[in-house]
């Protein structure tokens, strides 16, 4: 297996081990960043739940993609494209939510970088599937 497709694979698998983390903290209402990117915003216990649902299928297929990546190359291209929508809703959410009306002692600082974090592990991504096609 050549270089690019390992780290492709580091990369699918660390992103499947942190949503696992994510889905775990939404269920058990543990707020702590980066698992819970809002961790300070007040959330209904229902709405962390159906965030953990979610996150535990982002979990199942970026595992299932770490699996065989040669084989699933059109779930990592998936990926890639909901993973790039998602960045852009956290934007809008980070970019257009007043979050003083919530709550003054709110910085929204944190939650850019937690989605610039997010930015750098899809253009990591990125750059790796593109890599691990042309060999």
């Amino acid at each position: 297996m050549n270089k690019n497709i390992q780290i492709l694979k580091l990369l699918l698998l660390a992103g499947s081990i942190y949503f696992l983390l994510v889905a775990i903290f939404h269920l058990i209402g543990f707020k702590i960043p980066p698992f819970f990117i809002y961790y300070n915003v007040p959330s209904y216990v229902y709405q962390d739940r159906i965030i953990s649902f979610l996150s535990f299928g982002w979990s199942i297929f970026l595992f299932t993609a770490f699996l065989n990546p040669i084989l699933n190359k059109m779930l990592i291209r998936a990926i890639l494209v909901a993973g790039a929508g998602a960045i852009i809703g956290l934007e809008i959410i980070n970019a257009y939510t007043n979050f003083e009306s919530i709550s003054n002692i709110i910085d929204p600082t944190i939650f850019r970088l937690e989605t610039l974090g997010l930015v750098v592990y899809l253009v990591l991504l990125t750059i790796y599937y593109i890599k691990s096609k042309n060999n």
